[in-house]
């Protein structure tokens, strides 16, 4: 298989099967990522021929070992698969025609398969017209991963991420439109000192207005290697307590007026829950009121600074 660096999937996709189609990010520029600083280049596309490559040999991980090679290799409809995660940090910013060669190949390959999906910027999708997102979705794209981060407009310019969260808004109903599901990650943490209530609000707010299938959470956990640990030895920049964190993430459950699932499931989360909005609203703003309590702030702190890798 062609991997470079770390390999990063969201949670639900653990069933799925990897095939890199990109490495590093066409942004590269938000003042807290680290992710793929261990790359040589900021953003690379798989070669059709590797992904063409992986699928052929994952191909024959999916069917019965005691048969037959010559049997394995033409009854594709024998192939139990489902779903395909492109990895990368953002691979549906490649080219529309580009997705589309890559799922003529998975269902060459894959014939089973009943979707694709990917990490995406909000960027990515206000690069595609109407047209193509309708294609993409006929293609199988489906269940897209958009790092929105928040829908507090102030720390998305200060993050350089590129977009407001008026275009967060924008481009996942044409997602809807074009029939293409979605997931968001949300950063407790990326509004600052003092702010963070005020930004999971607005987020709040953001999401009210999409359809997001899922909503995970997860910390803002700063490196040295960050422009943002420069900001805050520069003063410009200053961190939220863990506690507000916690704060930030009630706020955020106690103003979702949307179904949704709801989870806080990677590393950088000290305590990790999962449940269902709005059935599940209570029972997590309580198990969120009695972390700081049952922890404290500096056992939680101490965490994050020995977290040596997301």
């Amino acid at each position: 298989m062609h991997y470079t660096g770390t390999i990063w999937r969201p949670p639900y996709e653990a069933a799925s099967l990897i095939i890199e189609a990109t490495a590093g990010c066409t942004h590269h520029a938000c003042r807290f990522c680290t992710l793929y600083e261990e790359l040589p280049f900021t953003f690379h596309p798989s070669p059709l021929e590797d992904i063409e490559a992986d699928l052929l040999e994952a191909q024959t991980w999916y069917h019965d070992p005691l048969r037959k090679a010559e049997e394995r290799l033409f009854e594709l409809d024998e192939v139990r698969l489902e779903r395909i995660f492109l990895a990368g940090a953002n691979p549906f910013g490649l080219k529309a025609h580009h997705l589309l060669r890559i799922a003529d190949l998975v269902q060459r390959y894959f014939p089973g398969c009943s979707s694709i999906g990917c990490f995406s910027r909000v960027t990515d999708i206000s690069r595609k017209t109407d047209e193509e997102l309708e294609a993409l979705a006929r293609a199988g794209f489906d269940g897209l991963t958009i790092g929105m981060e928040t829908g507090d407009d102030e720390a998305l310019a200060f993050m350089d991420k590129g977009y407001g969260s008026s275009d967060i808004i924008e481009q996942c109903r044409r997602l809807d439109a074009a029939g293409i599901r979605y997931a968001f990650f949300y950063l407790a943490g990326i509004s600052g000192k003092d702010h963070g209530v005020q930004g999971a609000r607005m987020t709040a707010e953001v999401c009210n207005q999409t359809k997001p299938w899922f909503i995970g959470a997860n910390m803002l956990t700063i490196y040295e290697s960050s422009l943002l640990f420069q900001d805050i030895r520069a003063g410009r920049w200053a961190e939220e307590s863990e506690a507000e964190k916690y704060e930030e993430i009630r706020e955020l459950i106690a103003h979702l007026d949307i179904p949704v699932d709801f989870a806080m499931m990677g590393a950088s989360n000290p305590v990790m829950m999962q449940g269902r909005l709005p059935e599940d609203r209570a029972q997590l703003i309580e198990a969120l009121d009695s972390v700081i309590p049952r922890i404290g702030e500096e056992r939680l702190r101490s965490y994050r600074a020995n977290l040596r890798h997301l």
